[in-house]
Formats: structure tokens, sequence, C-alpha cells
């Protein structure tokens, strides 16, 4: 019987029967509907217990690209497509998801003013004609924006992704029917991954004289297989700590013929992008894969560089348990006093509910971890390469694999238990959400000023070495992106400059400060001072011998881009 309001009063065995059939014939269906939906993919494609080899290169959607990855079985490198334009000088995943990924683009650009500003006033100089820049970065909206700016400078480039999940394909899209050489889509193969970087180097009648690299893989391809073309590369810009770790070990044993910016050690890539950015999109990719609560969970965090600072503060923030993990002192203490309990791995791994990488090394969590943490533990890692987590000891025949969710991983015991494994231990926030596109700003801005530092550099300025963003781009990529917020810099009067022994223009700091901590997930940041055979990184860096770096740092040559009425000429 129904009551008023919709209430039901069962009055008889008669309607206690009817509930009961209703009931069961809706658990059934939902049975039916929750088996058919188990697995959306094609028949066959994938099975409860998947293999090692799909599991590493099947294609999945996630947050970070708002088409779907795998609806077409069918490989890019396969498929004959060409822009409106004619050309077929791209290998992207449909050309026809181009219009979604320019609204993509230019949804970013207004929250990318700065970068935007830069190319306005850079423009009519083409300070890049002539730069044939060949890229690997991570393929979002946000990096279409360099990207489009450095082809407004002048630049001709090429591109490919520097991570096979974090491909955004209707900006793939975008980027090649506006006539950028793009070769990057969601999903990528290890093969495909490396097919696309070749693609980008190997072409007839073009050679780069450029390089921007994301983790070194392009620059480290470059070197091996065409050793004539990285002899005549004019300069290398690298922004990742991977990266800037190999240039740093090619610089060592005298292989490295060209000069090379670390941008990852510039305050304004090292300070933003690690830390802000990483405070924000930890959290934004743990919720979107695993619906988590943080409240009371127990959280390890490997390494507190500014990664981990960013990655601590976000979970204490939602009333987490957070442990970090270090190698270097200085950062220990830093942890100690942020309030955070500093152990070893092993002290903690059986009872955390979560564990989290972001040291820039190899082999952080092992097997030997993984088999000792509990049910449902998650596992995933912050740092730019996918080798602090030991996915390969996982892929052993007594383990099954089960891809519940994309890039979410249970990977199953043979006694039951479940460890659930991120994007397959790759960087979880690209590969799994999104990122703040203003912090990318910041990054993308430091890395065209970059480039064209070098570019225009005449011969002689920078050697066969490494070197820092000079301190003053640094300050000037900040003060342009100042008036986002409104704000308003105090200048120092005449008498106050000359009591500091400081420009009233600057530059405000001595270019060996850095304003960020050296530790793990960061570079030393005295390198440039260190002796021949000190390798950085170490945590053991020898002293400045003086005020004055080993390699001065000279001034912008593009003097007209960087003056300004205000204090950042």
């Amino acid at each position: 019987s129904v009551l008023e309001g919709g209430a039901v009063f069962l009055t008889s065995p008669a309607d206690l029967a009817l509930l009961f059939l209703c009931t069961s014939q809706q658990i059934q269906f939902a049975d039916d509907m929750q088996e058919f939906t188990k697995f959306p993919t094609k028949t066959g494609r994938r099975s409860l217990s998947r293999s090692i080899s799909q599991s590493s290169t099947d294609s999945y959607s996630s947050a970070a690209s708002y088409t779907d990855s795998s609806d077409d079985e069918v490989s890019p490198r396969e498929k004959q497509q060409t822009n409106s334009k004619g050309s077929s000088n791209f290998c992207v995943k449909n050309i026809k998801q181009a219009e979604f990924g320019r609204r993509e683009i230019e949804i970013a650009e207004q929250d990318m003013s700065a970068l935007i500003s830069l190319r306005k006033r850079a423009q009519g100089e083409k300070p890049l004609a002539g730069a044939k820049i060949v890229g690997c970065t991570h393929i979002t909206a946000q990096t279409a924006v360099l990207i489009e700016t450095l082809c407004a400078l002048g630049a001709q480039c090429r591109w490919s992704a520097c991570n096979i999940y974090s491909t955004q394909n209707e900006v793939a899209a975008a980027l090649a029917e506006a006539g950028v050489a793009v070769f990057a889509w969601k999903g990528e193969s290890e093969d495909d991954f490396w097919w696309c970087i070749d693609r980008c180097v190997n072409v007839d009648g073009w050679q780069a004289n450029m390089i921007l690299d994301d983790g070194g893989d392009l620059t480290h391809w470059v070197y091996k297989k065409y050793p004539n073309v990285f002899k005549k590369i004019r300069g290398i810009v690298e922004e990742s700590v991977t990266g800037v770790h190999r240039l740093y070990q090619l610089s060592k044993a005298g292989k490295l013929c060209v000069p090379a910016m670390n941008v990852n050690d510039s305050v304004t890539k090292q300070k933003f992008d690690n830390l802000y950015c990483c405070r924000e999109s930890i959290l934004d990719g743990l919720k979107r894969t695993t619906d988590v609560m943080f409240g009371g969970k127990q959280v390890v965090v490997c390494g507190y560089g500014e990664v981990g600072k960013g990655c601590c503060a976000a979970l204490k923030a939602l009333g987490a348990i957070v442990y970090v993990t270090e190698i270097d002192p200085i950062c220990a203490l830093q942890a100690c006093m942020d309030g955070f309990r500093v152990v070893k791995l092993s002290e903690v791994i059986r009872q955390v509910d979560v564990v989290i990488t972001c040291t820039g090394n190899k082999n952080v969590v092992t097997r030997e971890h993984l088999d000792r943490m509990k049910n449902s533990c998650i596992v995933c890692n912050m740092g730019h390469s996918n080798t602090e987590i030991d996915v390969t000891s996982l892929r052993t025949p007594e383990l099954t694999w089960e891809r519940v969710r994309s890039q979410v991983d249970h990977v199953i015991w043979p006694d039951g238990k479940r460890v659930v494994l991120l994007a397959e231990g790759r960087l979880l926030n690209l590969s799994c959400s999104t990122v703040p596109t203003f912090v990318l700003s910041i990054t993308a801005t430091t890395q065209a000023l970059a480039l064209i530092e070098l570019y225009n550099a005449p011969e002689g300025r920078y050697k066969q070495d490494v070197y820092l963003l000079p301190k003053k781009m640094d300050e000037y990529v900040a003060s342009l992106h100042l008036p986002s917020f409104d704000a308003h810099l105090t200048e120092l009067t005449d008498d106050q400059a000359k009591y500091l022994g400081l420009n009233k223009n600057g530059p405000f700091k001595p270019n060996y400060y850095r304003s960020v901590s050296a530790g793990a997930g960061s570079r030393c940041l005295l390198t440039q001072w260190a002796p021949l055979g000190t390798s950085p990184g170490t945590g053991t860096v020898a002293a400045p011998r003086s005020c004055v770096p080993k390699h001065p740092r000279p001034q912008s040559p593009l003097p007209s881009l960087l003056d300004t009425d205000g204090p950042y000429p």
C-alpha cells in the first residue's frame, strides 16, 4: 500500500512477495549490467587476468583528455590523415578532433597572459627566426600555447610527447591542423614513443638546431642515433631533474658538445611548477583515480624536495597522517620542522595506505616493499620518470594485473592481496588528471626565454656546459605574472640601493641564490662552482671560491625585449 508522500506500507504476504520479486529482478538486472560494462573494450582485447604486455601498451583515456583514446583500435601509425591544408606531416590519434582541441588551447590562453604578452611583444622582432626547434614535452593545452608562441616568434617546430599517457589527443590534433609537425597520441607503446621522437629528428631537408626537452629522452636519442646532428645543435633547454642529471653526466664525461640551459633549477620552475603545481595536482590525480578520502589515512612521501613539499602540504591539509623519507639531512630537518615524521620506508611500509614517490631516483619502491604492503595500498609516482617504482618486478606469472579504471591497475598477489598501481608508475598528475594552467605559464615563459637566449647568444658566450638561467630573466618572468594578482612592487630608493649594493632595477639576488633548498628531487644549486670532478646531485658540493660564478652570467641578447619602463629592464 502506498501512503501519502510516496511511503510504502506492507500489509500482506502478497505485498512482501511482490517486493521480493521486483527487488530480485532489479538486483539481477544490475548484476547483468555490471557484467556487461566490466570490460567496455572490444571482445578479446582484454581479460580479467591481463597479460603484462597489454598492460604496458593499451591506450586509455583519462581526465587529462576529454576524448576517448581507445575508441579506435587502429594505430595512428597505420592511418593516412591530412589536415585542411592537405599536409600529412604529423601523426595524431584523430585529426577530426582539431576543433575541440582549439577550444582547449583558447581556454588555456586565458590563464597564460604573461606568455601571450611575451608573444605579442616579441612577435615583431622574430627573435627565433631561423630556429628549428625539436621538442619532447607533455602535449597538453598549456604546452600548445608555448609551441604556438615559439612559432609566432619565428621558429619552425617538430614535437613529440615525453610521456605515453599525458598527451591530450584533441590538442595534438589542433596543433597538427595549425601546421605543427606533431607526432604523439595518448597510450603510445614504447616502440611508438621512440618512433615519434625519430620522426621529429630524422627528416629530409630539415635539421634541428635547438632542442627543448623534458626528461632527456630526446637529447639522448639525438646524441646516440644522430651524432652529426647533435654537434650542430646551438643549444639545449631541459626542464626536468632527470634530464638535467643526464646533461651533467655528459658534461662531466666531456661528451656535451653544445651549451645547455638547466631550466629545472631556475626559481621560476623549481619554486612554482614543482612546489605549487604539485601541491594542487597531487590531490586531483589521486581523487580522480581512486575516490579515496584522505582524512586519517597514513601516507608516506618519498623525497622532500620541492615536489615532496607540495605533496606533503596538500595531504596534511586534508587530515592525512604524513611520513617522509629522505637521504638529505637538510631536507629531512625541514620535514621535521614542518611537522612530519622522517622515517625509513621499511619502517612504515606495512601500515601506510598510500605511497608516493618524488625523488628523481630509481628503485625507491622495490618488490620487497610491494610484497609487504597492506591490502589496497595505493602506489603512485610524482617524479618525471617511471623508474622510482620497480614496476618491472611485478611482471611475473604469479601476479595478476586487473585494469579497473583508466590508469588504475590492481596487482593481485596469490593470497588475494591487491596493490592499487596508478599510471603504471608514471607521472601521476599529467597521466591521470590536469595541472594548473597559471603555473605552467610561468614554466613555459621561462623555457621560451631560455631558447631565445641560447639561440641569439654570440659565439663564445656559452661554452659546452650546463648553465642556469640568468637571474635577471628569472625576475623578468616573475614580473610578467604579477599583474594577474594586481601586485605592486616596492621600489628601492637610491640610498637603499646603494646601501644594499644593488641596481635599483635588479637583479636583486646573486646568481647562486636560488630561493629554494637543495635536496632529493632537486639539483645541487651551486653546481656551477663545483670542481670538475664533483658530481652534481650527490649532496656534497664544494663551496664557491668567490662570489663570481665559474661561467659569468651574460645579459640578455635582446635588450629591446627585456627592457621595460618598470623595475625589470
